[in-house]
């Protein structure tokens, strides 16, 4: 499984909001340093996270970004199909009738079986145990 640029990249501006979570507004220059995002870059993204309503963002010198929903109810699933929209390994498990071998494909279970852990996986961790385990890591490390 690959993770796309974007989705890596928005993960990280969220887990950076999370570790600001309740504090106000968070420049973009601030994430982007901390999180080693090209700042032009993050700058569009934080466009698609503010309109998909992951973050509130204010324009200005006394603007930014906060999240715009609790940490702990925020999980990568949530974030990855956001981001990246179909992340099944292959398109006959989200689109079955598109495949002639979809009813007698013996590797069709053994995709869905991976595709269900991930989704599993990614449904457990919420950008509060992230923001904790990336405080944790830069505590270690300091």
């Amino acid at each position: 499984m690959r993770i796309p640029m974007k989705v890596d990249y928005g993960v990280r501006a969220l887990v950076e909001l999370a570790m600001h979570y309740g504090e106000g507004q968070v420049h973009t220059s601030e994430i982007a340093s901390k999180q080693g995002i090209p700042e032009s870059y993050l700058v569009q993204l934080m466009t698609t996270l503010n309109r998909c309503g992951f973050v509130q963002s204010r324009r200005g010198p006394q603007g930014g970004h906060m999240l715009a929903m609790d940490p702990s109810t925020v999980n990568l699933h949530m974030i990855m199909t956001t981001l990246d929209g179909n992340n099944s390994p292959l398109d006959c498990i989200t689109y079955p009738t598109d495949c002639i071998f979809a009813d007698s494909c013996a590797q069709q279970e053994i995709w869905k079986s991976v595709e269900e852990a991930v989704q599993n996986v990614l449904t457990n961790i919420t950008l509060e145990h992230l923001a904790q385990r990336q405080e944790y890591l830069s505590a270690q490390n300091a």
